[in-house]
Order: C-alpha cells, then structure tokens, then sequence
C-alpha cells in the first residue's frame, strides 16, 4: 500500500516545520513558506520497533520499513472582504494534489508567537479549523455544480434503459451531495452505501476525504495539552473519519538537532514521550483503520501495511499477485511469541505457529509466511 498524506492549512500554522519533521527534510523556503509557496514532496518511513526487534534473529541482508509520502500544500483563505471565495484562490495543481491523497493532515496553529502574524490577528484553532473546512467545501461544491450541469444532457442523450438509469442515478446522487455542501456539511457525513461510495470515487472529493487535525502546540503548553485539545477535540467530533494529534513543531525541530540520546532526555523532560513522526503515525493509522505485518527471513524483514479486516489472501496479494493467486495457506505468529521464542524453529516446537486459511483475518503485528503454489 502506497499511502499518500498530504499537509495542508491556513498560513504560518508551521506546515513546512512538520513537514521537516516527519520526512527528515529541510526545505530552503525562507522563513515562512506561507500560502503561495509550491508543494514540497518527502518520504517517511513509518518507525515500528516491533520490526526493529526481530531483525537481530534474522540478521537479514535487508530491513524494509513501510513508507509514507508526504506533502507539503498551503491553502490561502478566503476574499478579504469577508466572502468564502476559496476556490478562486487556490491553483488547479494544489487541487490536484489534494485530490490524489489518502489523508489530508490538517493543521491548525494553537502557539502564540507575536513573530509569526496571525492573518486574523488572533490564534484561534478552532475558527482556523472551520475556515479551512470550508475552504474544501467550496471547492467541492464547484465540482459537483459543474458535473451536475454536464450530466443533464448526457441523460437526455443517453439510451433508454441501463445506460440512463445510471446516470440518473448518479445525477440524484450528486444532488444529494450539493444539498449537504450548501449546508456546509462535509460530505464524508453522508450514509452512503457501497454502490454510492463507488460512484463518487472518482471524483476524490475533498470533504470525503479522511481528515486529522495536527495542532501545533506553544512550547508552554505541551506537558498539559488537553486544555487547548479539548474544544478542538469538540469542534472534530461532529464530523465522521476526523481525528486529532498535537505536536509541538518548533520544539520538535529544535531536539532533531540533537544526539539521539540527548533528544531522549529532552523529550521526556518537555513531556513529548515519543517523537512527532510516531505519533503522527499512529493517528494516520486509527483513523484510516491499517495495520502493519510483517515477513521475515535472512534475506529480508519487511513490514507491510493493509486495510484491518484484509484476509490472509488479500495480505499475501500486498506481497506480490503470484501469492495472492497461488495462496495455499498462511504460518502466522504473533511478533511477539516469535521474539521470546528465539527462532522460527523454537515457535513451531512450542506450537505458537498456527497455519491458517484464505479467510482468516490478519492481525496487527503478525508475522505471516504465505505458502503458495506456482
């Protein structure tokens, strides 16, 4: 699974400082990237120490953690004179890149630094965060007039039978989805049924989009974080497949400059008990619902990630096609039983390897060989 998330939000909310987080990069954009600056593209590779700590029983040639692509994409906000115009103010390629994410990474500003102007002359995460959703709003409701335009004489042009009761249905369908963007509501709150979630696929609306809201703590804040989350956590909740993680960017670039022991000590003593890529991590994954597996050998240990809920066959396809076709049946251990065991060989002793079918449900940090035939 190749993930994409991309990192958006109003101007000077520290998006590019994140970015450099999580990626290890250090774009040379000056001192603000603001809102005009052009999206900047990284990699991550998605820390697990589960895999760290089996690799000394393998000592494989090769140790593949699984990969992240990140962006960096800055949205400038509305008309100065108060109208939502967002749509106009945000360039066809920065669409284009929102639109081809998996994930938009929110952030929202919640430090208070009088050297970083605040456009609205105040910091106030939650205002920020409902300006954005608005901006994806309205930049949806543009597709949907415009597609809506385009279909009526398709309908009229269209053969009686199959072919026009499709697109009716896709008309009726949009029509629904105009009606909830009017009343900016994200469409991601719609109870759509599969047939439905297929039909707007293609469209890779915005506010369909799984959204977590990253803020950006002040340094002063960070040992006690839940008095800023709290209305933020609020504000999130009223929406489906939302989610809300903090970090403190500048703080966080600052201890990336030390040793990885120094960096130790000064995050515990700051209060931040793991790094911002961890925790970015693990909220990207709650809230798109993946699990990670992992295979294992002197050639290579490998961490996968999938869907939670994918079988032991559809985990195998992640692999390669041919294991996916050819799938026979699954050796499956948990990482941990196969750490206290030692070896594979000492696992299969002690009956903690269990073989299992093309229906079984892989588990998070399992550790599958696949059996196959071809």
């Amino acid at each position: 699974m190749n993930l994409v998330t991309t990192i958006t939000g109003l101007p000077f909310v520290g998006k590019t400082t994140l970015f450099d987080l999580l990626t290890g990069q250090h774009i040379a954009t000056g001192t603000f990237a603001g809102a005009e600056a052009e999206t900047n593209v990284g990699v991550a590779k998605v820390p697990d120490e589960r895999l760290d700590k089996l690799v000394p029983l393998f000592k494989p040639k090769k140790v593949t953690h699984v990969e992240i692509t990140y962006r960096d994409l800055g949205l400038a906000k509305g008309g100065g004179d108060g109208s939502p115009r967002g749509d106009q103010r945000i360039s066809t390629k920065k669409l284009g890149d929102l639109r081809t994410s998996d994930a938009l990474l929110h952030v929202v500003r919640a430090f208070r630094d009088p050297t970083v102007p605040h456009p609205e002359g105040t910091v106030d995460p939650v205002r920020d965060l409902a300006t954005l959703d608005l901006e994806l709003v309205i930049s949806d409701h543009s597709v949907v007039e415009r597609r809506i335009e385009r279909i009526e004489p398709e309908i009229r042009g269209a053969r009686a039978g199959g072919e026009r009761e499709g697109k009716e249905r896709e008309r009726d369908l949009l029509q629904r989805c105009l009606a909830a963007l009017d009343g900016e509501t994200p469409l991601r709150e719609l109870d759509l049924d599969p047939d439905e979630q297929k039909v707007l696929r293609g469209y890779r609306f915005l506010t369909l989009m799984p959204q977590l809201v990253v803020v950006n703590l002040d340094e002063t804040d960070v040992a006690q974080p839940e008095k800023i989350l709290a209305p933020i956590r609020a504000a999130a909740s009223k929406h489906r497949s939302t989610g809300v993680v903090h970090v403190c960017a500048k703080l966080e670039a600052e201890i990336a400059e030390l040793s990885a022991d120094e960096a130790k000590a000064f995050r515990e003593e700051a209060g931040l008990h793991e790094p911002a890529l961890d925790r970015v991590v693990r909220a990207t994954y709650d809230l798109l619902g993946l699990i990670s597996f992992f295979t294992v050998g002197p050639d290579e240990c490998r961490a996968w990630t999938v869907q939670g809920g994918e079988t032991a066959q559809e985990a195998a396809g992640e692999i390669h096609s041919d294991l996916e076709r050819g799938f026979i049946r699954a050796e499956v251990i948990t990482w941990s039983d196969l750490l206290r065991s030692g070896s594979e060989a000492e696992a299969k002793r002690h009956g903690l390897m269990r073989l299992e079918g093309r229906a079984y449900p892989v588990k998070d940090g399992e550790v599958v060989h696949v059996l196959h035939s071809g």
